[in-house]
């Protein structure tokens, strides 16, 4: 069967801000799953910069028996139209959509769009596996195959969800090759984004990971890990890694063991990972830098601890504090994640936080405004209280109030949002760093945001 693997156009504000898009890992997965029995094309529309016409021509040039499409909350109706447009191009073919949002809304999703037949729920590998035989044998979709959610006439059917893989070192390698590599770069090298383990065990209202993964964290073996690499170094020539885990240090004897084996093999690679800072210790973070780590991302969140306590976050202002000054006197560099804009937060409580950005020593931060995704605790907690501003998927972007809260108005949030980047940003120290280091897009993003908050945008 031909199977076409899709990720929607759909402009990132993320992605604007630094400019930099990620290959899409969880279709690559997926491809190599399915390509030794199919024939497989992944389309990443937005690193192709196609419109819709450019995928409707992809389609019909590829006439798809299967089209899977990954979608996350706000590029939903973008998605939405994408299987409009296969089922306008074939009719008998069978879509199939997977993703955090329809996860958690499989469900609403279908009802909301006629043209999906299939959602597939969680971790996709093993499930599209058992689905595409199904299909090519011609069979009804039977509520045996555990993962999905479909039509079955006019009803909706819900089956129970599968299993996680235990053993991910089980899972082949994503197909890369059928990406276009060359193109994804940050600050004009190539770039790519690689896992080492999946789940988190944590269970912070904004996040829906702990949930997705049913709150269990599976690390790959060092072994693996390397494997992977010296496959991006060799056969696709590039050298900077990000790993996308949640949590790269959960296990810090297994990322020491990760690092010892770069080390050891002479592994010229730069990379990047993410952390908790309470899940590093100078050992480590000395051990990371010889490996190659030149970045960690730490989800910090707020600056004030009522407000980390009531987001579940278990971190304090301390550990903070400390695990700033562990990465820098080690000599790598830090991009601190913040949220504005949860229920317990004031205008005041903002603020602190924006001061608190400024005195730790980073050197990038990023922030977002609360956005209260499916499958997090606090989009239930606003669907019970009814809180939220609109179920307009598109707007559930990260960088607009969703959720109505006591101590901010929308237009103060807004505001504050974009006072934060701009009072981080443009800043002597941080500009000169980004223009000396050829950071141009980055110095372009942050003076078009001043510009904007300045006019009222």
């Amino acid at each position: 069967m031909n199977i076409c693997l899709l990720s929607p156009p759909y402009n990132s504000a993320v992605e604007s801000i630094f400019g930099v898009s990620s290959p899409p890992l969880g279709l690559a997965y997926l491809a190599s799953v399915l390509r030794k029995d199919h024939k497989v094309k992944i389309i990443d529309s937005n690193i192709l910069g196609y419109s819709m016409e450019d995928v409707r021509r992809e389609l019909k040039s590829f006439h798809p028996d299967i089209v899977g499409i990954t979608s996350a909350t706000p590029s939903i109706p973008n998605a939405y139209t994408v299987a409009k447009i296969a089922k306008e191009i074939r009719e008998d073919c069978t879509v199939a959509m997977g993703g955090p949002h329809v996860t958690f809304l499989p469900r609403q999703t279908l009802e909301e769009c006629k043209y999906i037949d299939i959602i597939v729920k969680g971790e996709g590998e093993r499930t599209v596996e058992e689905l595409t035989k199904a299909i090519e044998r011609g069979e009804i979709i039977r509520d045996a195959i555990k993962g999905i959610t479909f039509r079955k006439g006019s009803q909706i059917v819900d089956n129970e969800p599968r299993p996680l893989i235990k053993n991910i070192d089980e899972i082949p390698f994503p197909s890369r090759d059928l990406l276009p590599t060359h193109l994804y770069q940050f600050n004009g090298f190539r770039y790519t984004t690689m896992i080492t383990s999946r789940g988190c065990p944590f269970r912070c209202s904004f996040c829906s990971s702990s949930r997705q993964f049913g709150g269990y964290w599976r690390g790959r073996s060092p072994e693996n890990v390397l494997e992977e690499m010296r496959i991006i170094r060799d056969d696709y020539n590039t050298r900077n890694i990000e790993f996308s885990d949640d949590t790269f240090t959960l296990d810090q004897k297994r990322a020491e063991k990760i690092c010892d084996e770069i080390i050891k093999q002479g592994l010229d690679v730069s990379w990047g990972a993410s952390s908790r800072v309470d899940t590093l210790s100078e050992k480590l973070v000395e051990k990371m830098k010889r490996a190659g780590c030149w970045i960690i991302f730490l989800g910090i969140e707020s600056g004030s601890q009522r407000i980390l306590n009531a987001m579940g976050k278990r971190i304090t202002i301390e550990q903070v504090k400390k695990a700033v000054k562990i990465v820098k006197e080690a000599g790598i560099q830090v991009l601190g994640s913040f949220i504005i804009g949860f229920p317990e937060d004031t205008v005041e409580t903002i603020k602190k936080t924006t001061i608190f950005v400024k005195s730790l020593n980073l050197d990038y931060a990023e922030f977002s405004i609360l956005t209260p995704y499916p499958g997090t605790p606090i989009f239930d907690h606003a669907l019970k209280n009814n809180l939220l501003l609109t179920k307009d998927w598109s707007k559930y972007t990260a960088t607009e109030p969703i959720m109505k809260i006591k101590g901010a108005t929308e237009k103060q949030l807004k505001a504050l949002f974009q006072k934060a980047y701009i009072s981080f940003y443009l800043r002597p120290r941080i500009l000169l760093k980004w223009i000396k280091n050829k950071q141009l897009t980055l110095v372009k993003s942050a003076t078009k945001a001043a510009i904007n908050y300045l006019k009222g945008i």
